[in-house]
């Protein structure tokens, strides 16, 4: 490897190059990477509905690994992990901890996005002493307003996206305005720089199950998120179709301990297209 793909301690300063490794729990084996220094608490990077390793943004996670150590997974039954994808967020959250624990860490912070953000909330309530500090975006409560739509939505904007010949999350993470249109085929682009060991696509079947896991979310009583002590940073964007950004007003309303951030003339993709104050932020919040 290239100075330029190594700090001085050998740690990986890019996602484009860091390794895709596994580790064997629960009788799934977890395929992940981890780049950014070996020191301090971990972010833990919990992915959206289909989203694979390959589906983080690389501008986001180089950001934030420039001073944290940070760690993406696929879980049960996603890209190269084995086994088959549970259709409950609750069940999602307990293999996301049987993965954490594999790695040997006690204590980790949690960035969730979308569906990665439901199985945040689970794993703080569930796991509180394994949590420092959640940052939840584009993402809502058990049974808030419009999660049940996921499904509608997300199957409406995948055959609008094979008919325009687009990648649906240009119509489901961005706006269309020309603001909207140019982040999103920029955010696209960053998806494919990493040309090698790329990962695998998810399944149907993997698909078809998170559905039903978001659809059964939406569907459920509002959790008492008092329970959740920790400092987290809610963000999204002012216009988000797939999880309603009233959600995310919500969800900083109802949690104790909250800061949150709304991107102008964004969506669901907000943090993604504000990469770059969204990574600040995010630091900041992390180091405080």
């Amino acid at each position: 490897m290239s100075h330029r793909q190594e700090a001085p301690n050998n740690a990986i300063t890019s996602y484009k190059y860091a390794p895709t490794r596994t580790v064997s729990a629960g009788g799934v084996d977890f395929a992940y990477r981890e780049l950014g220094p070996k020191t301090g608490v971990p972010l833990v990077l919990v992915t959206h509905l289909a989203a694979v390793l390959d589906n983080w943004d690389p501008r986001v996670v180089d950001g934030l690994a420039a001073t944290h150590r940070v760690i993406a997974f696929d879980n049960r039954g996603v890209g190269a992990s084995t086994g088959a994808v549970p259709k409950s967020i609750q069940a999602m959250a307990k293999d996301a901890v049987t993965f954490i624990r594999a790695l040997g860490l006690t204590q980790v912070d949690l960035l969730g996005f979308s569906m990665g953000g439901m199985i945040a909330q689970v794993i703080a309530q569930d796991e509180p002493q394994l949590v420092r500090k959640l940052i939840l975006a584009g993402t809502g409560p058990a049974g808030g307003e419009g999660i049940t739509n996921v499904t509608k939505l997300s199957n409406f904007d995948t055959i609008r996206a094979l008919l325009t010949l687009q990648d649906p999350k240009q119509f489901l993470f961005f706006t269309r305005t020309a603001n909207g249109r140019r982040a999103g085929k920029q955010f696209l682009a960053r998806l494919k720089e990493r040309t090698n060991d790329r990962d695998k696509a998810i399944s149907l079947k993997a698909y078809r199950a998170q559905l039903t896991a978001i659809h059964r979310w939406g569907l459920e009583q509002p959790h008492d998120l008092s329970v959740i002590r920790q400092p987290v940073l809610v963000a999204n964007g002012e216009s988000d179709r797939m999880v309603p950004t009233t959600n995310s007003l919500d969800l900083a309303r109802r949690l104790p301990d909250s800061d949150l951030v709304i991107y102008p003339d964004a969506g669901h993709g907000g943090i993604f297209q504000f990469h770059g104050q969204f990574v600040a932020k995010a630091l900041e919040f992390l180091q405080r």
